[in-house]
């Protein structure tokens, strides 16, 4: 065998051994927030506590590692079944002057997402009813305490989850492009 045969042969042992490998990015685990739109997510333009919801909207709130609002993780549709609409969420809630309904789907992520020790809870939908000004974060408070921000107003735990942490930087690791749900 001639040396060039054999650094050709090394090289493609190498480009298969490292082709193989998953890819790794750095990522931020975090609650991303979003807007329904027909049959599918938007990722929201601002955050919840400047949105203002009108009654009748949908908005999504999803715990994840995900390396910017192009990757984030979109919310998932509760194990126990359910529509993502507004009537399907809000049925059990009757409208009353002077305010309004808001319809929240709270998707907690998986365990790969979740901080050390911890375990996320069952996403799960809710109808906040709050006044007619209310923002986006006056309507998850009056329906999943406690709540937790830093001292930039990030969002960091609903429902006290996760106990810790807030936004903190995570090596990544996607096979195959990783989980992106559909927009059911």
């Amino acid at each position: 065998m001639t040396a060039s045969a054999v650094a050709v042969g090394a090289a493609l042992a190498a480009l298969t051994a490292f082709g193989a490998a998953p890819a790794q990015a750095a990522g931020y685990r975090y609650w991303s927030f979003w807007d329904r739109s027909g049959s599918g997510w938007q990722y929201a333009t601002e955050g919840p506590s400047t949105a203002r919801p009108a009654d009748g909207d949908v908005q999504g709130f999803r715990f994840a590692v995900s390396a910017d609002s192009q990757d984030a993780s979109k919310p998932r549709v509760p194990a126990r079944g359910g529509a993502l609409t507004f009537d399907g969420i809000c049925a059990k809630t009757p409208a009353e002057g002077g305010s309004k309904r808001v319809a929240l789907v709270i998707d907690f992520g998986t365990a790969a997402d979740a901080p050390g020790g911890e375990k996320p809870p069952a996403e799960r939908t809710v109808c906040a009813r709050v006044g007619g000004d209310a923002t986006s974060a006056e309507a998850l408070a009056a329906v999943a305490k406690p709540l937790r921000y830093n001292s930039d107003a990030l969002l960091c735990s609903i429902a006290g989850y996760p106990r810790t942490g807030c936004g903190e930087q995570v090596s990544q690791t996607r096979k195959g492009g990783g989980e992106k749900p559909a927009d059911s």
